[in-house]
């Protein structure tokens, strides 16, 4: 018979200071470099994400392997892509240390999570990840856009980030990040981190966001240009749309695509699903700037 798998073992804060001290790593806030030192958070957020064994997990931003090690609990297959090369070097020996009989089942890649244009091995099918906070809305919307693949999934980001991106309309946070998110998957608030449980401590709050794919909008224009009618009706908030979206497109063409798609001159983006910004664009199609 062939015996159980160990289970991976975790990082606690002497284990993330050892491993840090190896690398004479010390963290910056240029790369958003909080490291999480409480094996129960990131059990947690393996447990919110919803992944099952089925799951090739995407992970961004590993750092020294703390939510890595929990994914590998799970997940069939982890692939960690990380930018610091200090980091991405030390994480397989991490990895074999901590979670032996897991080791073959994670790829580390060495790479800006904003610039891969592919990712290895098989589709991945979820997002789970300790986003750097200073690029978590570009890297998401990114990653989204490239692997159509993620069905699902959850990521750590700043606490107002969280609030943006599961905003709805009519709310006071919602803004380009809640309607852009809502292109691609239906997106909600799942919980909230505390400080504490970082090396070094941030000095803001932090939010689990969870969504779920769901299919674009069917619509005869493209999606960027979708994306610059929200850009350009959220350019100058609480201006109306008639007046924003004359940015990118004559007067006379906004104001009969505004009449075209039911919504009034005045109505602000704030108030606007991603259908209505799909209707906007279709009215304005021949006249968006490219």
């Amino acid at each position: 018979m062939s015996e159980t798998p160990a289970v991976p073992r975790l990082l606690g804060p002497a284990e993330v200071r050892t491993l840090a001290a190896r690398l004479d790593l010390r963290p910056t806030k240029q790369r958003g470099q909080n490291f999480v030192i409480d094996p129960n958070t990131v059990r947690r957020i393996v447990r919110e994400s919803g992944i099952t064994a089925e799951d090739v997990v995407l992970e961004v931003g590993p750092g020294l392997g703390s939510l890595t090690l929990a994914l590998l609990e799970v997940a069939g297959r982890v692939v960690a892509i990380e930018l610091d090369d200090k980091l991405a070097n030390l994480l397989p020996e991490t990895i074999a240390t901590y979670a032996p009989d897991q080791a073959a089942h994670v790829e580390v890649v060495l790479a800006d999570a904003l610039r891969v244009d592919a990712v290895p091995g098989p589709p991945p099918t979820a997002l789970v990840a300790n986003l750097p906070y200073n690029v978590s809305v570009p890297v998401l919307l990114h990653l989204m856009a490239l692997l159509p693949s993620l069905r699902h999934g959850l990521v750590m980001v700043q606490a107002e980030v969280a609030d943006r991106l599961a905003a709805e309309p009519g709310s006071k946070v919602y803004g380009v990040p809640s309607v852009k998110a809502a292109w691609y998957a239906d997106v909600r608030r799942a919980g909230a981190v505390g400080r504490n449980v970082f090396w070094p401590a941030p000095n803001v709050d932090s939010g689990l966001v969870a969504w779920t794919h769901r299919e674009p909008p069917t619509t005869s224009v493209s999606r960027e240009r979708v994306f610059e009618v929200v850009d350009a009706a959220f350019a100058h908030r609480r201006k109306a749309l008639r007046g924003a979206l004359r940015t990118i497109a004559p007067g006379e063409a906004v104001d009969a695509a505004l009449e075209q798609a039911g919504i009034e001159p005045l109505t602000r983006g704030e108030t606007l699903t991603i259908h209505d910004f799909v209707r906007i664009a279709e009215g304005l199609a021949p006249e968006v700037t490219q």
